[in-house]
């Protein structure tokens, strides 16, 4: 398995990651798949895939591509969350106000259906 992709992380900015880092974990957890195995099906080991949720690391442009992939997602929905959290012009805000109850949506349903665990 690799541990890092070599490729350059698809957001280098502060502020917005979390909310894709988020994204990112909700997906799996929605899927009722454990970070071991969604580690196995992007081909990382599980100590990065917990980096990247957790926001300790950003995903690269491969790696949202495979989730993209693996859960018939279009990459358009998931770069939604990748918003720059610093602009502040309306179109923005407004994108980010409707992600972030996305991403609060996405946790409600994940802790109901019990799939909330790592």
């Amino acid at each position: 398995m690799v541990k890092a992709q070599n490729s350059r992380p698809f957001n280098s900015y502060t502020g917005g990651g979390t909310m894709l880092n988020e994204a990112l974990r909700l997906i799996r957890v929605f899927h009722d798949v454990t970070q071991r195995d969604m580690a196995a099906r992007l081909q990382i080991v599980p100590s990065y895939l917990s980096e990247i949720e957790a926001g300790k690391k950003e995903p690269t442009m491969q790696l949202l591509r495979k989730y993209s992939d693996e859960f018939k997602i279009p990459m358009s929905s998931i770069l939604f969350f990748a918003e720059h959290m610093e602009d502040k012009h309306a179109v923005t805000g407004l994108k980010i106000a409707v992600s972030g109850k996305v991403l609060a949506l996405l946790k409600f349903i994940a802790e109901r259906s019990g799939r909330d665990a790592a």
